[in-house]
């Protein structure tokens, strides 16, 4: 190279979701500019950052977030500023929200321009999904211009009439358009005839406050809606990604669908692999007020076993930043108070300790925190340490323990739904776009310095990547 490095990671066990070795690694103008055999000598550089005994993965992709989100009344209390500032605290680099509309009168393209908008103050690097409710002849010429702006998916909720809910014409309609631009269809499925039925036979009887939540939202119901949107994937031939999936029946559908050669992809998320429904009869229910809600110890430890077993791709946060004042006002109904839970800033521990917990290996867990998600959305130079993908690392000891204190961490609300659990995998050092984020002396903020990440096309990135997948690792 003809000038000296910016930054070298020295004396670190690298690892991808392909293995390991032991490298230093040189960092120049933002991107992973060679990896140095730990043999040779340390290259000089601007910055030295010594990973003697520690590991160091790529930086995370979260691939499900949402930041001020409006949804009804209540609007989500983070920015920008706010949930990327948490996300580096927690090793993620990479962040993909939502321009959901907040009501009729704002179009698909509208909500993915306001975002976009609003993510010049991101601290990482952002991208974005597109949302559809209800489908008109405008919707296509719109879904060709989020392509051009880098959004190549779509997220449609099988749930939630009367707000963000798409029928069944506008999912059909919405896949094929995924096909003919190269995009991924997002899928919320939770069954909505079932759930509203339910819901109403538990208001009826006077169950419908908070501590009822599970039994209101059945994992049938989450099942059945998944059951028929890869009906109707099969039919188009859309790529088609399930977030949020809490059981696992849904993770086995999925499963057996790829089995017959659709491109069908599994998301969870952490709480729905270390919390039970056994949440709803403590002290603070509120805390777990979430949809899908959380489920059966034996439903729990079933997901976990798919999460290990790769049947689950990747792990996201579905970061949903309310405050206890918000989810406080209406306990006694369900239906009236705002679900979601903060986590983009505990996903890297939470995950960690519970795939590791479960015999998974670092690498595993680096393939759901990072490769995963960067692969299946079509994020370019992410999620893998090698020569010219962007510097976004992780630098952390694997037997470090700490204790959650919702109210020390930094996602702008005053409460963790993982509060005094005990974990391991904290990041000790974030390097984001080459910059050092954060060491041992704490936050170093980088200003809006995160970029707006245009995505490639779905097929067109697997293809590439698998074509990637064939090279030999680079030799040190």
């Amino acid at each position: 190279m003809s000038h000296q490095p910016d930054l070298v990671i020295a004396n670190a066990t690298v690892v991808n979701s392909y293995g390991r070795q032991d490298a230093h690694i040189v960092v120049h103008q933002g991107k992973i500019a060679e990896l140095v055999d730990a043999a040779q000598p340390v290259p000089a550089a601007d910055r030295t950052v010594d990973a003697t005994g520690k590991l160091v993965i790529p930086g995370g992709v979260d691939g499900h977030c949402h930041v001020a989100q409006v949804t009804g009344r209540f609007r989500t209390l983070d920015d920008y500023r706010t949930t990327s500032t948490a996300a580096l605290w927690g090793g993620t680099t990479t962040i993909i929200d939502f321009g959901i509309p907040r009501d009729a009168q704002e179009t698909p393209l509208a909500a993915v321009l306001h975002k976009k908008e609003l993510a010049t103050q991101s601290r990482c690097d952002v991208a974005l999904h597109g949302a559809v409710i209800s489908w008109d002849e405008t919707v296509p010429w719109q879904l060709e211009q989020l392509a051009a702006e880098g959004v190549r998916s779509v997220k449609m909720y099988t749930t939630n009439r009367g707000t963000t809910m798409a029928d069944g014409d506008t999912i059909v309609k919405v896949m094929r358009e995924m096909v003919r631009l190269d995009g991924l269809a997002y899928i919320h499925a939770e069954h909505d005839p079932i759930i509203a039925d339910c819901t109403e036979q538990h208001a009826q009887d006077g169950r419908i406050g908070i501590e009822h939540l599970h039994r209101t939202r059945p994992e049938l119901a989450e099942e059945i809606s998944v059951k028929e949107t890869l009906a109707m994937a099969e039919y188009t031939g859309a790529p088609v990604y399930f977030v949020h999936q809490s059981t696992p029946g849904a993770v086995d559908l999925v499963s057996q669908a790829r089995d017959h050669g659709l491109e069908a992809y599994s998301e969870t998320c952490p709480h729905y692999v270390t919390l039970d429904d056994s949440v709803y009869a403590s002290t603070f229910p509120e805390w777990f007020a979430c949809c899908p809600p959380m489920r059966s110890a034996e439903t729990v430890a079933a997901l976990k076993e798919r999460l290990v077993s790769g049947a689950i791709h990747t792990m996201s946060s579905d970061h949903s930043c309310y405050d206890l004042s918000q989810k406080r006002e209406r306990t006694d109904d369900v239906r009236a108070m705002p679900h979601g839970l903060p986590g983009v800033e505990t996903r890297m521990p939470v995950t960690f300790t519970a795939m590791t917990s479960a015999g998974a290996t670092v690498e595993q867990f680096v393939n759901a925190f990072a490769a995963e998600p960067a692969r299946i959305n079509a994020v370019p130079g992410k999620g893998r340490i090698a020569d010219g993908f962007d510097a976004d690392l992780v630098v952390f000891d694997p037997a470090e323990e700490r204790t959650v204190d919702g109210a020390a961490l930094h996602m702008g609300t005053d409460f963790s739904p993982f509060d005094g659990k005990a974990l391991t995998g904290w990041p000790a050092v974030v390097v984001s776009n080459g910059r050092v984020v954060l060491d041992a002396d704490g936050f170093h903020d980088p200003g809006a310095a995160g970029r707006f990440i245009h995505r490639n096309g779905f097929r067109q990135h697997q293809s590439a990547a698998a074509d990637a997948a064939q090279l030999p690792a680079p030799a040190l």
